[in-house]
């Protein structure tokens, strides 16, 4: 695996060629009427199938790029690309969220009263899939995370490992072509830290996805294919 930073430099004809499944150029982003600056000129590419880390310490701006990336904000100046697509653009965003993305919150945003199925269900019929091949997905991912005896309890129930295994599993329901990992493993002890790693990368490789992990953890940075360190909002070339 290469930690070499990629920063959009790479041609047009390299990038197509690579399946570019992200471009951010240039972007800013403020909060508080422009007092906070947050992000400042932040440019990179990433392609279809690679496991990249944003590494920083808190509020260095990993978690603000993220929901650029998910449509979930948009930014103050410069472009963003996702499976060619502006995230900014309300019938993209839509699509994004249907199609091609899937999401991993560090505090999993699971309902505690519904069963592990249930909360992998909603989005996935949301996304308009056949509920036999909702079954079927559910069926797979859920053996491949090693959760399976635990389908049915209620995520009260789960442990703090299932619960993020559950979030897994609910993120690639509808074979996303993208996934954001935001602190995936941060409240996690080392051990289920370091599987839900594994499980992600594996992941990546397995099905070709493309993830873009949000982390502080030096060692789980490292280990990606490439990492993008970010300090005070800047891409910082020199690590």
């Amino acid at each position: 695996m290469s930690n070499v930073l990629s920063f959009g430099t790479a041609a047009p004809e390299q990038i197509l060629g690579e399946k570019e499944v992200i471009r951010v150029d240039g972007v800013w982003k403020s909060f508080d009427e422009g007092r906070i600056q947050v992000l400042s000129d932040v440019s990179f590419n990433v392609n279809q199938g690679e496991v990249i880390a944003l590494w920083g310490s808190s509020g260095s701006g990993k978690s603000t790029l993220l929901h650029l990336l998910g449509g979930l904000d948009a930014a103050d100046e410069g472009s963003v690309s996702v499976c060619g697509l502006d995230p900014a653009v309300e019938k993209n965003r839509l699509r994004l969220r249907r199609e091609y993305i899937g999401f991993i919150f560090q505090l999993h945003n699971l309902l505690p009263d519904l069963t592990m199925r249930e909360n992998c269900w909603i989005p996935a019929m949301a996304s308009r899939l056949a509920r036999q091949e909702v079954d079927q997905r559910f069926e797979e991912l859920t053996s491949w995370l090693k959760v399976e005896h635990r389908r049915d309890r209620r995520i009260r129930e789960l442990s703090g490992g299932e619960r993020q295994r559950t979030a897994i599993c609910r993120a690639l329901m509808h074979r996303p072509k993208l996934v954001l990992a935001d602190e995936p493993t941060g409240s996690l002890d080392e051990q289920n830290g370091e599987q839900v790693f594994k499980l992600l990368y594996e992941l990546a490789k397995r099905e070709q996805v493309t993830v873009v992990m949000a982390t502080h953890e030096r060692r789980f940075a490292e280990r990606c294919d490439r990492h993008i360190l970010l300090r005070d909002g800047h891409v910082d070339c020199r690590d």
